[in-house]
């Protein structure tokens, strides 16, 4: 039996592209010898009104061309003719009908898995936005994917307060910022996870070294969700800022919160504001405050530290040599945290900041603590509103001012309590001396009061 013609590929290629997609690109892998095919294809003729074009595909993998040749045609619905050709093959010969079909089915099975399995992988592995991952989590969890969350997941932060997330979609949400590496700054403030979903939040900072700074405020963490975090800051290297305002922490967080401070030494600044912290959680923290390298700022405002929590507290303040700014504000140092707090002053020659408002301050306590501003050296805010400190109180912080010629102090602020003409006339005088220093009270008493 004769054999087909050959042709040239070029004459072959552009015909077949425009005729049959599909046959497009398996005519491409042989054209450009990618991938392995069956030891015999099947061989067609087709044949569009007096050209005949015919697709042999030898054993060595060569391609046949157009040819006049072919036995058993036989007209298909479109118009073309499909042909049964014979080849030879070693010392024998066969007919090409059961070895296309032979090929066909290989071809159909080798295509299937390359569409199914291999697509379906690809897409699972190469996933960089994360979008795929949390819309598995979420219907696995049965939660609805947040739809912000999907068209801000590349910003560099990522605002999702007040979302209404939830444990089970705080989790859903952790999947994907495991891997993603657009978020430095996330807020999920107000989004009721309570301990669980605190947790799914510590299992993801401890993967993941981009996020910076996370905003974990009013989400009902509890004791339990602070011990996963604070678990997690044992091991997280990156994480800078962490907001853990209202959260119903109590002095069972205390212990870890503690041994987390003392240890990480990468963190700078820690919200522990509107919780539930007491004495003994003052006591814990005052030991972990002065063993701490890397902290610049302590919320601890709005809490119950009183008594001997408060001293142990200043204690840890005098032997901190890297906090900036602490905010003690709405706690109950009374006389004796004022006392301690004034030492401390006398030591701490860091510190810069330091809010002390309504903490039921006496003048006594008051005109003790302004000892240790005699002395220090970096304190320029100081806030002590709302103190009974009384004008006396006042008096005594500002005249210790007065004798420090070594003194930054640019701002006082002793709102809602009034002063009295004495002082009033001794700012005056420190104006000279001290242009920079402005001061903010309750106003003066007998302002109007006309002298006779």
């Amino acid at each position: 039996m004769a054999m087909g013609k050959k042709v040239a590929r070029g004459s072959l290629l552009p015909s077949v592209l425009e005729d049959d997609g599909l046959e497009t690109e398996h005519e491409r892998v042989e054209l450009g010898g990618i991938g392995s095919r069956p030891p015999s294809r099947p061989s067609k003729a087709y044949s569009r009104g007096s050209v005949d074009y015919q697709r042999v595909t030898r054993s060595d993998g060569s391609l046949l061309g157009p040819s006049g040749g072919g036995s058993g045609a036989v007209v298909s619905g479109d118009g073309y003719q499909e042909v049964e050709v014979e080849e030879e093959v070693g010392e024998g010969r066969r007919s090409t009908s059961s070895a296309r079909r032979a090929s066909d089915t290989m071809e159909e099975d080798y295509d299937t898995d390359l569409d199914l399995e291999g697509c379906v992988a690809s897409r699972l592995a190469y996933d960089p936005t994360g979008e795929v991952r949390y819309r598995e989590a979420c219907r696995t969890l049965k939660v609805i994917p947040a739809s912000f969350f999907l068209r801000n997941m590349h910003s560099s932060e990522l605002n999702m307060t007040h979302h209404g997330l939830g444990p089970q979609g705080t989790k859903a949400l952790a999947v994907p910022l495991v891997t993603n590496i657009s978020v430095v700054r996330l807020n999920l403030r107000d989004n009721w996870m309570e301990a669980l979903g605190g947790s799914a939040v510590a299992e993801l900072l401890k993967e993941n070294c981009y996020i910076t700074e996370i905003d974990l405020s009013e989400n009902r963490l509890g004791d339990g969700g602070a011990e996963a975090l604070c678990s997690m800051l044992l091991e997280n290297t990156t994480l800078a800022c962490l907001r853990l305002s209202s959260n119903e922490l109590s002095d069972g967080a205390a212990k870890h919160l503690s041994l987390a401070i003392s240890t990480n030494q990468s963190l700078e600044s820690l919200d522990l504001s509107h919780n539930k912290l007491g004495d003994a959680a003052g006591e814990t923290l005052g030991y972990a405050i002065a063993e701490n390298t890397g902290m610049k700022f302590l919320s601890l405002a709005w809490n119950c530290i009183r008594g001997r929590g408060a001293i142990a507290l200043a204690k840890g303040l005098g032997a901190n040599i890297f906090l900036r700014k602490v905010d003690l504000s709405y706690n109950g140092l009374g006389k004796d945290g004022a006392v301690a707090l004034g030492e401390a002053l006398r030591e701490n020659n860091t510190l810069e900041e330091l809010n002390i408002s309504n903490n039921r301050i006496p003048p006594e306590g008051a005109i003790r603590f302004s000892i240790g501003l005699k002395v220090n050296k970096t304190i320029r805010i100081l806030k002590m509103a709302r103190n009974p400190m009384q004008s006396a109180g006042c008096y005594g912080i500002l005249a210790s001012i007065q004798s420090n010629p070594a003194s930054v102090m640019e701002y006082l602020d002793f709102s809602d309590i009034t002063v009295d003409l004495q002082f009033d006339k001794l700012y005056n005088i420190m104006q000279e001396t001290f242009p920079s220093l402005q001061i903010k009270h309750g106003g003066r008493v007998n302002a109007y009061k006309i002298s006779t």
